[in-house]
């Protein structure tokens, strides 16, 4: 049995004008492959065809040419949109309603039992940090705060495939650092997650392989670490060096040398260390 849960091949969509007439290429000759237990980015600037390649594997729109393929189904079996989760690159939630109504709502939308709702709805509300607030009117939710119940929907089916679209949009750097935890640990968990994201730092931490568009096309695809690497160069670590070591070292080197330099700590995790201290938490 392929383990394969997206796969397209020669996947288009040509956008017409009202009278049928051929107005924007947004998308020409996709081929991608993602497998299951796989985190995927999907990058290109904006009009690059990503929103338009989420919209054809959610069945929301149709290929002009091409396949398309999610769960080893078309995109639009009711059967396969069952098993996916989705968060949009805007959230749109109901402002009357409280958190807990709102994941009640949708569980009922996928025919989930009442007991099942309250148990998933209780655990993931908590999970993505608003288990304080799920009785509050969504009207009275900052952007973070709506962000986070989104992502909480999405999976309150328990889906298979996870499609999220700028899932760190509106938080601030500890909320994006958890959500970004929260993928790994669907990652650890066996789901596929299909995330697209304008920010490259979110999209490097946590995907296996990334695919880039750019005006319609498939301008590059591979694993993160493959892409990054320079083969040109060779990193050094050494643990606590004395200056003869350090000068041993420059000595073999010797005009291959680039630089001799502690490590940098990412900003990320420095903020995060500096949060959980002032809190009274354990840094991470």
């Amino acid at each position: 049995m392929s383990d394969e849960v997206v796969r397209t091949s020669g996947l288009a969509k040509v956008y017409a004008d009202f009278w049928g007439r051929p107005r924007v290429n947004a998308l020409e000759g996709l081929d991608l492959s993602i497998s299951k237990g796989e985190v995927f980015g999907l990058l290109g600037p904006n009009g690059s065809g990503k929103t338009t390649t989420i919209k054809l594997l959610l069945g929301l729109i149709r290929a002009t040419r091409g396949d398309a393929f999610v769960l080893g189904r078309d995109p639009g079996d009711l059967a396969v949109r069952a098993r996916v989760g989705y968060l949009p690159e805007e959230t749109y939630l109901w402002k009357f309603l409280s958190a807990d109504e709102t994941m009640a709502f949708i569980g009922r939308l996928f025919g989930l039992p009442a007991a099942e709702i309250a148990k998933r709805s209780d655990r993931l509300l908590t999970q993505v940090g608003l288990g304080h607030a799920r009785g509050r009117r969504l009207g009275e939710y900052s952007k973070g705060m709506a962000r986070r119940l989104g992502l909480a929907q999405a999976l309150i089916n328990d889906p298979e495939l996870v499609i999220l679209d700028e899932p760190t949009s509106g938080l601030d750097p500890v909320g994006s650092a958890e959500v970004k935890d929260l993928i790994l640990s669907l990652k650890a968990a066996g789901k596929t997650v299909l995330l697209s994201s304008h920010l490259l730092a979110d999209v490097e931490d946590v995907c296996d392989r990334i695919a880039i568009l750019h005006r319609g096309r498939l301008a590059e695809q591979g694993r993160v670490a493959d892409l990054l690497s320079d083969d040109k160069r060779l990193m050094v670590e050494l643990q606590s060096p004395d200056a003869a070591t350090i000068e041993a070292v420059k000595a073999a080197a010797g005009a291959s040398l680039v630089g001799v330099a502690p490590p940098r700590e990412r900003l990320e995790q420095r903020f995060r260390r500096i949060v959980a201290k002032s809190s009274g938490d354990a840094p991470r």
